[in-house]
């Protein structure tokens, strides 16, 4: 099975994100920050796809993908943003890297995430 890092800040969005992604297939480990999300990463290298929110307090979204890449080139990133206007750079685009603008509809979530992973 797949595994993907949900790191998403809202307690509840990343509880009922991480139910819909393990009956889609997925293993799901969870963080609640940037900080936390380096922490499980380092934990679980098989880790294929990165799901996370882009504004969370202690370290973002944006601020994470630039401290991973770097480390782990092969990962998949998918953001999640309520901001419209915090579309991802022309460089992370290049990269294969996706967003969501919330609010999105959690089957709209599963679907991109399978859709990403399939290739791995």
């Amino acid at each position: 099975m797949t595994e993907l890092l949900l790191v998403e800040d809202e307690a509840m969005l990343r509880l009922i994100a991480a139910e819909m992604l393990q009956e889609a297939g997925f293993v799901v480990h969870e963080a609640a920050n940037g900080v936390e999300a380096l922490e499980q990463l380092e934990a679980h290298p098989e880790t294929a796809l990165l799901v996370t929110d882009v504004q969370m307090p202690r370290m973002g979204g944006y601020e994470l993908v630039d401290t991973v890449l770097p480390l782990r080139p092969d990962l998949k990133i998918l953001l999640m943003t309520g901001y419209t206007q915090t579309a991802p750079t022309e460089d992370l685009l290049k990269r294969g890297v996706q967003i969501l603008y919330k609010p999105f509809n959690l089957e709209l979530l599963c679907s991109t995430a399978k859709r990403m992973t399939a290739a791995s």
